[in-house]
């Protein structure tokens, strides 16, 4: 058997932070601390610490013990309401865990941080795709870069070393979370069907037409876990993504027969302004199917639905790379998101 780890998850409690948990809960050979704001209860497989990133004190007073520490995973994420507000935030988020585990944790080994195609300038408008690892950077901000140049400077002359991984849009089973596109699908669609409406794709014209990929949370923990434990991957970002490319135009209609629907033609709209008003409707379907007690705020990322609806560019990357170096997981992404809406209906999140 390997030596013994012992993994740090900052952001435990999100989609990537709490599939990468259940994926190393299932590994002989590691040990699991997680963090996060909420916290959550500690079993004999993950130990939760609730703490507030932002404040170096609290930081150091919450992890000063933890000396154990082999690897940290990264996946952390605080929302501001622009590009230039996210960085501060979340590189001081990064720099406060590094900087403290580095002085308590002899062994560290790996420092694993979570990425996406920001890097690239996906959010910004139409980008190079496929998009590779060695892209040119564009014009800051970008708080994804901020944080890979900490994690370089600070490796310098140290025994561990770094990942990171890029991911499309990230698809698990998660509440409380931003950004979750199928907590957005499975609760539009329930929503829609509960009020007799055809499942209607929301996004902007062009959107529906375009090529985009997906990343399944399972796939991306197995990755994840790859790249810190490997020597050939030290100090290199990765693409990860489920291996298959999809248009909305063909992938909508399979959804809207999951949740035996019919569909109609796309009709751009702000879901961030249409389902504003929809709390009501959901405390009533709560009652009516008998729906875990998750308050609205909780379960509903209308932004984030919004702006990956709006993507009428096409938006993928280059995942040979991983191939190249050892990782060859794939996943078929229509079967991914049925799985997802089948926990989510097993966790009675929706009807």
């Amino acid at each position: 058997m390997d030596q013994h780890k012992t993994a740090l998850i900052v952001g435990a409690q999100g989609v990537i932070g709490g599939n990468l948990a259940r994926h190393l809960e299932t590994l002989e050979d590691w040990s699991v601390i997680g963090l996060s704001r909420r916290g959550g209860t500690s079993t004999d497989k993950i130990r939760h610490i609730s703490v507030d990133l932002l404040d170096p004190v609290d930081c150091f007073n919450k992890l000063a013990e933890l000396s154990e520490v082999t690897h940290i995973f990264y996946a952390a994420y605080q929302d501001r309401p622009t590009w230039a507000e996210l960085v501060e935030p979340n590189l001081a988020m990064l720099v406060n865990v590094v900087a403290t585990i580095e002085q308590v944790a002899p062994n560290l080994a790996h420092v694993s941080l979570m990425q996406g195609y920001k890097v690239y300038g996906a959010h910004l408008g139409p980008f190079k795709t496929p998009a590779r690892e060695d892209e040119d950077k564009h014009m800051p901000p970008e708080f994804n870069m901020d944080q890979q140049a900490f994690l370089q400077s600070q490796q310098q002359g140290k025994a561990w070393t770094w990942s990171a991984l890029r991911p499309s849009v990230v698809i698990g089973v998660a509440t409380g979370n931003p950004m979750n596109l199928a907590m957005v699908i499975g609760l539009y669609a329930s929503m829609s069907k509960e009020l007799g409406l055809p499942l209607r794709f929301p996004g902007k014209p062009g959107a529906y037409d375009t090529l985009l990929e997906m990343t399944d949370a399972g796939l991306l923990a197995s990755a994840t876990v790859w790249a810190a434990t490997h020597p050939q991957c030290a100090n290199q970002a990765f693409n990860i993504a489920n291996g298959d490319l999809f248009r909305w135009n063909e992938m909508w209609p399979k959804i809207a027969r999951f949740f035996e629907m019919e569909t109609a033609a796309p009709l751009p709209m702000s879901l961030n302004g249409v389902m504003a008003d929809k709390a009501a409707l959901w405390s009533k379907m709560k009652e009516k199917y008998g729906l875990a007690n998750h308050p609205y705020e909780a379960v509903s990322s209308w932004a984030f639905g919004d702006a990956v609806f709006s993507w009428n560019y096409d938006f993928f990357a280059d995942g040979s790379k991983a191939r190249r170096l050892g990782f060859h997981d794939y996943v078929k992404t229509d079967e991914m998101f049925f799985s997802v809406f089948r926990e989510m209906r097993a966790q009675r999140i929706i009807p």
